[in-house]
């Protein structure tokens, strides 16, 4: 039989992780998900979207059976569901084990333990469900697969490997083969702390870094936004490891790196959102508005005033890396500033800071002005859909998801420009009909407050004035922010490393050979 070179090349996506907890949940989701943004959401989005487009795509996950049986999980069961309704069973292949049959989270507590459940998935991607698929690319995501592009060096497979991020761990060889991985067969594609110069002597002793191994094997990179990746490359960032940041350096003077923006969950949509008081789109945005944000008033407790301004924090309360002492430094000042327009922040936020702020709020009496919750999904749609603006002072934003739902919303970021907010936010000019928040350039309270009044000059215009770019925003952000376009950045990735097209649209997607005109699902 003369095997169809015409089929769609098969891609494996090898993800650590079906689902995420927002970052703004605090402590516990900080480590869950140890990462910029969602990737799990974005994983499990592009691989519908993919699909949907006529890819042949397969994906690799864990087998999580506690979790994935647990009634308690049902964010992370909706997100394997959405990825089991459009695609067929022998298409999602769970990597079995009996590390992962009773863990109840995706990161152990243990950072011993969660180098054993990375190895038991990549052991079992690498031994069983590669030779199994049979993939023209396989596409890997953050250090928990930081092996596999090394064995796909070796074996010939074009591999692109994403980092949502850039935390790495460490381990040695030995280790590593103990586990069951045959890493002599790759070694020498694998990034070591110290100068490997052969594999007897970098076995027990040299250890490997995983995510850097990842960027150094892999034949393509990208990170989750452009802007943060040429901040890594310029130093710009003192907690990115330097062998990550020189690795991640050479792969873009090979022009072998990008940065391809993550997308909001498509539930983000004020015309279908369960959870507002009143659904809206830009055409009846005012009273749209105007509807939910009595109702989180009084729900919340705070002054009912439908012509009070309300800024919105949706992520967590670290001042690692969101900035929320910036806000501190300048919160009664704030309130008092437009105390006569009855000014509102809401917090939607878990977080070290949380504490801060109800200090501040209990000393200066601001109970009817300032609301303070832990994150609910339920609220926190129903404050992008009351507020006018949201506060993102972040110090450094790999790529971030916020300052793309609140537009949407017609809620408009006050946020420091960096990394994705620079990719995602332009500063607002009526006049020239651009742009869609309000940033400030330098990290400090003086550039926040700025942008903050920035903000207010624009809430104080007359209705007929913003009116326009409100609703501009609304249908260009809806437009933009989809998964979708980031759906299609990646195809254009893979028929880059593939040379080829990914979607043949005149031949059925799923093919009985590979591109190397292998029978597919045989060695």
């Amino acid at each position: 039989m003369t095997p169809d070179v015409t089929c769609n090349p098969r891609v494996l996506i090898v993800t650590p992780e079906v689902t995420y907890l927002p970052d703004r949940m605090g402590g516990l989701a900080t480590f869950f998900t140890a990462k910029s943004g969602g990737l799990a959401d974005v994983s499990a989005a592009l691989i519908s979207a993919l699909f949907e487009q006529g890819a042949d795509v397969h994906v690799a996950l864990p087998d999580y059976r506690s979790i994935f049986s647990d009634r308690l999980a049902p964010v992370l069961q909706k997100e394997i569901n959405r990825i089991q309704r459009k695609m067929p069973d022998d298409r999602i292949h769970l990597a079995e084990d009996r590390a992962f049959y009773y863990v109840n989270r995706v990161y152990s507590l243990y950072g011993e333990e969660n180098i054993k459940l990375s190895l038991a998935f990549q052991r079992e991607v690498i031994n069983n469900i590669v030779p199994h698929v049979q993939p023209d690319l396989i596409h890997c995501n953050d250090w928990m697969t930081g092996l596999i592009p090394a064995m796909a060096r070796q074996i010939g497979i074009p591999c692109l490997f994403t980092i949502h991020n850039v935390h790495t761990v460490k381990t040695n060889l030995a280790f590593i083969e103990d586990r069951g991985i045959d890493a002599a067969y790759f070694w020498q594609n694998l990034y070591f702390q110290h100068m490997a110069t052969s594999y007897e002597e970098s076995r027990d002793a040299n250890p490997v870094d995983l995510l850097t191994s990842g960027v150094f094997a892999a034949h393509f990179v990208n990170v989750v936004s452009p802007s943060f990746l040429s901040e890594i490359i310029s130093g710009r960032h003192n907690f990115v490891y330097e062998p990550l940041r020189q690795e991640l350096a050479n792969k873009v003077q090979a022009e072998c790196a990008a940065g391809i923006l993550n997308a909001p969950d498509p539930s983000f949509n004020p015309a279908t959102d369960r959870e507002l008081k009143r659904n809206y789109g830009p055409k009846n945005y005012v009273s749209g508005k105007k509807e939910n944000k009595r109702f989180l008033q009084k729900k919340l407790g705070l002054i009912q005033d439908d012509r009070a301004p309300i800024f919105f924090w949706p992520s967590r309360l670290d001042p690692v890396q969101k900035g929320c002492q910036l806000l501190a430094n300048i919160f009664y000042e704030v309130i008092s500033r437009y105390w006569d327009q009855n000014l509102q922040i809401v917090f939607v936020a878990n977080g070290d800071y949380q504490m801060v702020f109800r200090d501040i709020v209990n000393f200066h009496g601001l109970h009817q002005r300032v609301a303070i919750y832990d994150f609910s999904e339920q609220l926190e749609h129903l404050a992008y859909a009351a507020a006018d603006f949201i506060l993102m002072p972040s110090l450094f934003e790999p790529c971030g998801l916020p300052q793309m739902i609140a537009p949407i919303y017609g809620a408009l970021p006050v946020a420091h420009d960096t990394g994705g907010i620079h990719d995602t936010i332009e500063h607002l000019d009526i006049a020239q009909n651009k742009g869609n928040g309000f940033l400030f350039k330098n990290f400090d309270s003086f550039g926040f407050f700025w942008a903050i009044q920035q903000a207010m000059d624009f809430y104080n215009l007359p209705n007929n004035i913003k009116t326009k770019p409100i609703k501009r925003i609304m249908n260009e952000s809806a437009a933009t922010f989809t998964h979708a376009n980031t759906a299609r950045q990646y195809i254009d990735l893979y028929e880059k490393m593939l040379q080829r097209p990914l979607i043949n649209k005149t031949t059925d997607p799923v093919c009985d050979y590979n591109f190397q005109g292998k029978p597919k699902g045989t060695v």
